[in-house]
C-alpha cells in the first residue's frame, strides 16, 4: 500500500480575471464581484486540501501561472497545463503528478470548498484499489476524479460543462474496463442558484469555507454575525 505522503490534490484553476472565472454567474453578479467570490473559493479550497493534509498543486492553463503565483505566493505549487480546455487540463494532471513518488492523485475543482473533508478522505481512500473514483454533482457534473496513472482517452472535451460529463466519463471508463469508486454526490458552483445554496449551508455552518462565507456575508446573502 501507499505511503499516507503520496496524496496529490490537483485544483484546477484560472488566473482570477473579470470574465474569464465563474461567468455562469454573470447574469446576478458583476465581473468583479465574481473574480472576489473566486479567489474566495479557491482560498477556501487551499485550506480543505491542509485539513485533508495532501500536498495542494494548482493545474491552471498555459499563461495563467504567473498571475496565480503572483496571487497565491508559496502556499501552492502551480503547473501549467498542457493543451486547452478542461479535458486537457485533467488529462494533462495525471501525466505530469503519477510519478513513482506520487501515486493517487486526485483533480478537484475549485468551487467546491464546502465539501466535508471526509470526502475526499474516502475518495484517496479508495485508491489504488479502484482505477479510478469519481464524485458526482447532482448537475450531471463531477466536482473531483483521482487516478493513480494516466488513462488515455479517458475525458472527452465536448462532455465538459454539460449535464452528460459525468456519464460520458462514466462510459468511458466502462469502455477500457476500469474499476470505478464513486464518492457522496455533491454540488458545486456554477449557476445563481447553487450560490444561494450555497449561501443556505454557510449559513448554519461558516467553517466548511469561511472566506468565502465572508464574501457571502458582505453581499447579503448570509445575515451579519
Amino acid at each position: 500500500m501507499p505511503a499516507a505522503d503520496d496524496r496529490v490534490l490537483a485544483v484546477m484553476m484560472k488566473a482570477p480575471r473579470p470574465g474569464r472565472v465563474k461567468t455562469r454567474l454573470a447574469a446576478a453578479h458583476s465581473p468583479d464581484r465574481i473574480v472576489t467570490l473566486y479567489r474566495a473559493l479557491v482560498e477556501d479550497t487551499i485550506e480543505l486540501s491542509r485539513r485533508v493534509r495532501v500536498r495542494a498543486v494548482g493545474i491552471c492553463p498555459d499563461g495563467d501561472e504567473e498571475d496565480i503565483a503572483e496571487w497565491l505566493g508559496r502556499e501552492v505549487e502551480i503547473l501549467p497545463q498542457n493543451g486547452v480546455g478542461l479535458a486537457a487540463g485533467l488529462r494533462s494532471t495525471f501525466e505530469q503528478l503519477c510519478t513513482d513518488t506520487c501515486r493517487r492523485v486526485i483533480a478537484f475543482n475549485a468551487d467546491s470548498p464546502h465539501l466535508p473533508a471526509a470526502t475526499i478522505e474516502s475518495a484517496f481512500a479508495a485508491l489504488p484499489t479502484a482505477d479510478i473514483v469519481v464524485g458526482p454533482c447532482d448537475d450531471g457534473g463531477y466536482y473531483l476524479v483521482g487516478a493513480t496513472r494516466p488513462h488515455d482517452g479517458l475525458f472527452d472535451a465536448a462532455a465538459m460543462g454539460r449535464e452528460s460529463a459525468y456519464r460520458a466519463l462514466i462510459a468511458e471508463a466502462a469502455r477500457q474496463s476500469l474499476r470505478v469508486a464513486l464518492t457522496a454526490e455533491h454540488y458545486d458552483v456554477d449557476l445563481p442558484a447553487d450560490l444561494t445554496r450555497l449561501a443556505h449551508d454557510l449559513a448554519h455552518d461558516a467553517t466548511r469555507a469561511t472566506r468565502t462565507a465572508d464574501v457571502l456575508r458582505s453581499w447579503g446573502m448570509i445575515a451579519p454575525r
